[in-house]
This record gives structure tokens, sequence and C-alpha cells, in this order.
């Protein structure tokens, strides 16, 4: 009996997983990418043409409803990887997040919440942000 509630807690402790496709300064060579360092990158991935890309300078926002693919990479992430990224992005308050179909599996991706606010900014037709 003993054994068994010890290899539940065990079970319990350990961290879920999750998909995210990330787009802007987390990419592999792009300033916050050192928040996915015990992450594994998955692969690259475009989203389906139903979202808007706009560059705010130092990172860029995704819209809901738009008519663009966004190209981006899937990393799978531990839960306080995940948690940094939601901080990261001032979730839930700044951006949103949704669940996607992914080549890798359904994954989170971050979408801004006051899409409103990007109407002044550049968009970024190719749904690739370069910096």
């Amino acid at each position: 009996m003993r054994e068994n509630i010890v290899q539940d807690v065990k079970e319990e402790q350990k961290d879920t997983e999750y998909l995210v496709m990330v787009y802007g300064s987390l990419k592999k060579n792009f300033h916050n990418h050192h928040l996915l360092h015990t992450s594994e990158l998955l692969g690259e991935q475009k989203t389906a043409e139903e979202y808007t890309m706009y560059g705010l300078g130092g990172f860029p926002a995704i819209k809901e409803g738009g008519s663009t693919s966004i190209c981006g990479e899937v990393y799978k992430v531990d839960d306080p990887t995940f948690k940094r990224l939601d901080r990261l992005e001032g979730y839930p308050h700044f951006y949103n997040r949704k669940e996607i179909e992914t080549s890798y599996g359904t994954a989170w991706i971050y979408y801004i919440k006051d899409a409103d606010s990007l109407k002044s900014n550049k968009v970024i037709e190719s749904g690739i942000w370069e910096r």
C-alpha cells in the first residue's frame, strides 16, 4: 500500500509538458530564446491563414481574424518554462493564448488581446518576423 502512495506522489511531481508555437523574440537566434533553453525544438510550423501580424518594435503581435499564415517554431516545454512564457507574454492581460493544430500536435499560441491597439503599427504581410 505504501509503495502505491509513494508512486502516486512521484507521478504527480512529474512536470506536465506542453507544445507552444513561438513566432517572435522566442525563436532561435532571437533575444528571448534563452527562456527555452531546456525545451525541445520540434520544428518549424505555419498556421492556417487566419491571422494578421504586426511589428511592435522589439517583438511582433498577431491578432485573430486576418488572412495571413504565421511562421514560427514549435517547442515542447515543461510546466516551469510555460509559466515563464506566460509571464513574458503578459498572459492573460496583454496576450491571450489558444490551442491550434500543428504538425507536431496541439500547441499553444499567443495572440494580442486588444487588437484595436495595433492599428497604428506596421503589418507584416509575410507572417515572418525578422526584426
